[in-house]
């Protein structure tokens, strides 16, 4: 990964500025590029959405999802040892090639499907539904989040806990700081277990309570019209991406009716639940790392933002499977409307126009999520650009 400055952590003055606008950790400058700066760096060919390919894609994914899910009524015909092994098989496959369907779902809330944006909303509406997400309510707030990566109180989503919200004493009073407050600390079985929350629970849990989310001190939710998250206006459109959901939920519980509880959980639920792990993992790696800065008012701007990601890759197969989502991540948060197949081509004069501020991070995904999960706990309370510790 690309390190914008490896010298020792600490606290740096670089202008006349007061004292409390003085402070960034890690000898870190920030970037002084213009957002006009990396457009122009980027073919303007990249920017052209076309409605036609994008369906390509979603007419793709379903008939594999269709197949898949073909297949799936042959399984409990096979000798036990088999079916023992192809559920999970099906429920892996089927997971990942949804997941797709859910990213071609959020590039139509960025209205990167097509310049139409009637086509956008409807076809991202449904396919949204059919994955339990109020897409509407989540376009709202996916915005905001792009609008304000990085922002320690405008983003939405992963926003770090600060050390005092944490129950660590101040900077100057901690003996023990930078030495023993990593998770590893903790018992195993404790570590495993926040581990399965997060990827089971993660996604529901932001959607129904905010959790992770932008604390705006009182209950919040993407599923009440007003949430805080939400302008008056909006409203409606909250109504609307709940009516969606509760179809599909009327739909499964009829199928249930007809069927089982437990045919519908081995059909969809299952693979559902690989969907919510795979978001998961992707967006925290995303937007979790040692060597990514937050920054508070008076030094964010979007483009510093925007470069608050990092782009993995999942190797070929996934990548491709998510309509690389996770390794050209950098890109998308530049230019949400540019269609994720032109965001990888785009990869490239991004990175050559961001420079060492560019993040890509080949590390193995277990390990960089080890990395992630246990020395990402808390940035300090103060400070304009500050970075994770643990």
């Amino acid at each position: 990964m690309s390190v914008p400055n490896p010298e020792p952590a600490g606290l740096v003055n670089r202008d006349s500025k007061p004292a409390e606008k003085q402070q960034f950790e890690r000898n870190f400058q920030p970037p002084t590029f213009t957002i006009k700066e990396v457009r122009d760096a980027v073919p303007s060919h990249l920017f052209e959405r076309n409605g036609w390919i994008a369906a390509s894609y979603v007419a793709t994914d379903l008939a594999i999802a269709s197949l898949f899910f073909f297949a799936a009524t042959f399984i409990d015909r096979l000798p036990d040892q088999l079916s023992y092994v192809a559920w999970p098989l099906y429920w892996l496959a089927q997971g990942a090639v949804l997941t797709g369907v859910w990213v071609m779902a959020h590039e139509c809330g960025h209205q990167a499907f097509s310049s139409s944006k009637f086509v956008n909303n409807s076809v991202g509406w449904v396919l949204h539904s059919f994955l339990l997400v109020p897409y509407h309510s989540w376009r709202i707030s996916h915005s905001m989040h792009h609008k304000a990566t990085g922002h320690m109180t405008r983003d939405q989503v992963f926003v770090p806990k600060t050390r005092s919200s944490v129950g660590l004493p101040s900077k100057t009073e901690d003996t023990e700081d930078g030495e023993t407050h990593s998770l590893l600390e903790e018992a195993p079985f404790v570590f495993f277990l926040r581990l399965v929350l997060q990827f089971t629970l993660g996604w529901p849990g932001y959607l129904l309570l905010n959790l992770s989310g932008q604390d705006y001190g009182r209950w919040t939710s993407h599923f009440h019209p007003q949430s805080p998250i939400f302008q008056p206006h909006q409203a409606w459109e909250v109504i609307v991406s709940d009516f969606g959901m509760a179809i599909m939920i009327a739909g499964l519980v009829y199928a249930s009716s007809v069927t089982s509880f437990l045919t519908v959980t081995k059909y969809y639920l299952v693979p559902y639940l690989f969907v919510n792990f795979w978001l998961v993992l992707i967006t925290y790696l995303q937007h979790t790392d040692p060597e990514l800065p937050h920054y508070r008012d008076g030094e964010w701007n979007f483009q510093r933002g925007a470069a608050c990601t990092v782009d993995r890759s999942f190797g070929w197969l996934l990548d491709h499977t998510f309509h690389h989502i996770a390794d050209s991540h950098v890109a998308h948060h530049f230019f949400s409307t540019m269609p994720h197949w032109n965001a990888v081509k785009a990869t490239p004069y991004i990175k050559k126009a961001l420079a060492e501020h560019y993040r890509k991070d080949d590390t193995a995904i277990p390990i960089a999520l080890w990395r992630s999960f246990t020395q990402c706990r808390f940035v300090e309370d103060t400070g304009d650009v500050v970075f994770y510790q643990k």
